[in-house]
């Protein structure tokens, strides 16, 4: 069994990030649209889309590369991403005073190429994912840059942790917290320390119909693929499960969800009409599903989401709550 990052670590772990993150805030959803698609439901968001950088993901970028023994801190670092990791590389490569390297698929939201090159990393865009592996293995080998995984790893897993860490001293008592899957880097931090801190609460996945290698990987009792990323929450669009996060997740996973597009859709045009907040699709996952799959099984209960990202244009926010409000006329 892989061991899971302790109550102590977490807490040293945000101790050690300091202001390089920021303390997310929680609010308290409500509004008479969330009461009349919710009932009683006492729905708190943990608003990680304020994060540095735009989503959750400089906790474990920032945990890998602290690590780092000087020597290869200079030498740099490289990452695979479609936007939010290669951000947060880039990001956690200027704070630290080295550089970063980020490979991305040529279907990246031009929105997150130009933000990651505004943090100062080096963009090379390849034609897929699977290509953009292999490219930064060569960049492992011939500049000697040290690989900064997207979503596997105990030291990544430790900085996702502080989330679920802030949340339940935040929060207080939650019957439950929802959260998104990509890769699982997310869900497995969280979920070990909601379940470590509140042993009662219920922790729930979710991930979209087009992206469900977490789902397979449940089914088949080990970590699998999926053929193509079919959705438009790119950023949980991870082309495998991984051992490490995958282990995480079904240690401290109660159950996971699917959310199609249009569940989505709706759940963006929710939250901006009742929180104001303008998130990507995989920012709102946790919502579309306390709107579709467990709203009865979690009806009048104390439900905490995870709002994971805000990284996205505002032509293709737009379109999306466009074509929400088209779909509930």
């Amino acid at each position: 069994m892989s061991e899971a990052p302790s109550v102590e670590a977490i807490r040293a772990a945000r101790a050690r990030l300091g202001d390089l993150v920021v303390t997310t805030p929680v609010r308290r959803l409500h509004s008479p649209l969330v009461e009349r698609r919710l009932g009683k439901t006492e729905v708190v968001l943990k608003e990680e889309l304020f994060q540095r950088t735009g989503s959750f993901k400089p906790r474990g970028a920032l945990c890998v590369m602290l690590d780092l023994p000087k020597d290869a801190l200079a030498r740099g670092v490289t990452c695979v991403s479609a936007g939010n990791h290669a951000m947060a590389t880039a990001y956690a490569a200027w704070v630290l005073g080295t550089t970063a390297k980020v490979v991305m698929p040529r279907s990246a939201s031009p929105f997150r190429v130009a933000g990651s090159r505004e943090l100062g990393a080096e963009v090379e865009l390849v034609d897929n994912v699977h290509q953009a592996f292999d490219r930064v293995r060569e960049i492992e080998s011939t500049e000697g840059r040290t690989f900064v995984h997207p979503f596997e790893g105990p030291k990544t897993a430790l900085g996702t942790a502080t989330v679920g860490l802030e949340l339940i001293e935040q929060a207080g008592e939650l019957d439950a917290v929802i959260v998104p899957i990509g890769g699982g880097g997310l869900a497995a931090g969280v979920a070990a320390a909601v379940k470590q801190l509140s042993p009662r609460t219920a922790v729930y996945g979710v991930e979209p119909t087009g992206a469900d290698s977490m789902a397979r990987s449940f089914a088949a009792g080990e970590p699998r693929s999926i053929e193509a990323v079919r959705t438009i929450a790119d950023s949980l669009g991870a082309p495998h499960a991984a051992p490490y996060s995958y282990a995480l997740c079904r240690r401290f996973i109660d159950a996971l969800v699917l959310v199609d597009d249009d569940q989505l859709r709706d759940a963006m045009l929710l939250l901006f009409s009742s929180a104001k907040l303008a998130v990507e699709p995989a920012g709102a996952a946790a919502t579309a599903a306390l709107l579709g799959p467990l709203r009865d099984r979690l009806s009048g209960k104390r439900v905490g989401l995870i709002v994971c990202g805000a990284n996205i244009d505002a032509a293709t926010f737009s379109k999306h709550l466009g074509d929400a409000v088209a779909q509930a006329s």
